[in-house]
């Protein structure tokens, strides 16, 4: 409750600061009818640039309306098939939710990340807290293609690879989900992670499988069992409670979508580096050739053009969707 009302306090003041820097906008706008000048105007059509994207980035959270929408989230980074090249895509797509997190001052913890035989990562996964963390990271879930000329192919031939990227509100104090522990499984080993932080000499890595469901969750992130233990269970409570959101009503089906396998027909999402520079959404038909900067975490455009499909109901049309 507390960091509700802190939220929207937040909230109300970032809307009260655009409405002033709108007016004092106008202001110079007045002014520049009257006496005009060039460097002014500049500054005038930067501000109105930037006010126009933070206006958006706002508008945005008018979408969220679901019941999970202000939580904060976790997310799971798998490499599909593709060897070497799709542990190094799944480590790139970790990379790119961790520099998006930095961009929205959301804090991001690695909690899991299992590395490669060779390069990158089987897979990670990622605790992100902020206000409406899982709203606007909800829309990522599926599976993420990658076409460039692979660094591992000796022959430098253009490869395709895969991964699967999957979202979860996290499950907090606020909501009830009942562990019955003669179905839980746990496991303890010793962490195995890159670099020597992250490897323990005690088996302070805990692996809970929930026998039911089949749904394995594992921490090695702490540097104590219990804090991996506890982590592990809000994790776990997350993917229970996404399954038990999915069995309750079919319209909140929104919260995860289908789980599909992480290969070919399935994605959402393409980022061609190769013979071209393009990164589309297949769902929203949102492009750009700009893949450095979506690589690098700049993921609002496309979030936004879902979210705005997602409440609109609008389907793109056959040619925009094509790939």
């Amino acid at each position: 409750m507390v960091r509700e009302a802190q939220g929207l306090r937040e909230e109300i003041e970032l809307w009260r600061s655009l409405e002033k820097r709108v007016a004092d906008l106008e202001e110079l706008l007045d002014l520049l009818s009257d006496s005009p000048d060039a460097e002014t105007e500049a500054e005038v059509s930067r501000e109105a640039d930037t006010l126009a994207a933070e206006f958006e980035r706002e508008r945005t959270l008018l979408l969220f309306s679901g019941d999970y929408d202000s939580k904060n989230a976790v997310i799971t980074i798998s490499a599909g098939a593709g060897g070497t090249e799709a542990t190094d895509w799944a480590e790139m797509l970790e990379r790119m939710y961790l520099r998006w997190c930095e961009r929205h001052r959301f804090k991001a913890d690695v909690i899991d990340w299992q590395p490669g035989e060779q390069a990158g990562i089987k897979s990670a996964t990622i605790q992100v807290t902020g206000r409406f963390a899982y709203g606007w990271l909800r829309v990522e879930r599926g599976v993420h293609r990658l076409v460039r000329i692979s660094p591992y192919d000796a022959q430098n031939r253009r490869q395709t690879t895969f991964a699967l990227v999957e979202v979860m509100p996290e499950a907090d104090e606020d909501v009830e989900i009942e562990l019955n522990w003669d179905e839980i499984r746990t496991d303890t080993f010793r962490s195995s992670g890159a670099g020597g932080q992250h490897v323990q000499k005690t088996e302070s890595a805990i692996r809970l499988t929930h026998i039911p469901t089949g749904i394995v969750v594992t921490c090695q992130n702490e540097r104590s069992a219990t804090q991996n233990r506890e982590l592990a269970i809000r994790v776990l409570k997350s993917r229970l409670l996404e399954l038990e959101v999915e069995k309750r009503e079919e319209e909140l089906r929104k919260l995860r979508g289908e789980h599909v396998t992480a290969g070919w027909g399935n994605q959402i999402r393409s980022y061609v580096l190769h013979p071209y520079q393009m990164v589309k959404d297949l769902r929203s038909a949102h492009e750009t050739s700009n893949t450095g900067g979506v690589l690098d975490g700049d993921l609002d455009a496309f979030m936004q053009a879902e979210l705005e499909r997602l409440a609109t109901g609008r389907a793109p049309s056959a040619d925009d969707a094509a790939d």
